[in-house]
């Protein structure tokens, strides 16, 4: 019996990586992800970019609700 768990698409791990900076960074997670997304344009990362702002995306959803 395997013990693998199924893959999970890419808008599923973006779901689970806001929550994962939600709860690690409480009030300061716009804080964090404005970094990261700072220093991975400052290092020429666009993939980067556009992955961790698909997760700024998803923390909005998180933590204002979806968009109107």
């Amino acid at each position: 019996m395997s013990n693998h768990l199924p893959a999970m698409d890419a808008d599923r791990e973006r779901w689970a990586e806001a929550l994962m900076v939600e709860r690690q960074h409480g009030t300061r997670a716009p804080a964090f992800i404005a970094e990261r997304i700072a220093a991975l344009a400052l290092a020429g990362d666009m993939l980067g970019v556009a992955r961790w702002q698909v997760i700024a995306e998803r923390y909005d959803q998180l933590t204002l609700g979806p968009k109107q």
